[in-house]
């Protein structure tokens, strides 16, 4: 296993992790029934993540599957934007949950992708004269995260904004 992130040059950053296959139910991939999904994925320094195939497609739905992954990266990319925006702008986030969700469609020959995904964060800020500015952050947080500026679908938004009581 090699290390989360080695710079290499000024911006330039490399990740590392492995993937093991564990499914292997003792004949390995002799039919597409006869093996498990089952995936360990694992960064140095970090808990093991367990992972599997999506449950259509013959996976465990108790493990995390790609797309679950996928999702996840975005919405935590852009939580982690916004927050660095917000402080920027002057902004005091108090509470901050995303209710993302993402539509994939299958090709019918085999594959697919992503059509899109949609980000449903729901902001706190600490006064109500942050609520303009706070809004602007996702705007910035959009064009700051790296994983979304690395999809070829869009990613959109709908956040909601208010001020705590």
């Amino acid at each position: 296993m090699a290390e989360q992130s080695t710079p290499r040059a000024l911006g330039e950053h490399r990740y590392a992790l492995t993937s093991t296959w564990t499914g292997n139910t003792g004949t390995g991939t002799s039919g597409y029934r006869d093996y498990r999904r089952d995936v360990t994925i694992e960064v140095a320094g970090k808990p093991e993540l367990l992972a599997s195939a999506d449950k259509p497609f013959r996976g465990d739905p108790s493990r995390w599957n790609p797309e679950d992954l996928l999702l996840a990266s975005l919405s935590e990319c852009h939580l982690l934007s916004y927050l660095h925006a917000c402080v920027t702008a002057g902004v005091v986030v108090v509470s901050y949950r995303d209710e993302a969700t993402g539509l994939m469609r299958e090709d019918g020959a085999g594959g697919g992708s992503f059509a899109e995904v949609m980000l449903r964060p729901q902001v706190v800020v600490a006064d109500a004269s942050m609520i303009e500015a706070a809004e602007r952050a996702h705007r910035q947080a959009n064009e700051w995260c790296f994983i979304a500026n690395s999809m070829n679908f869009p990613v959109r938004h709908e956040a909601t904004v208010t001020a705590r009581a």
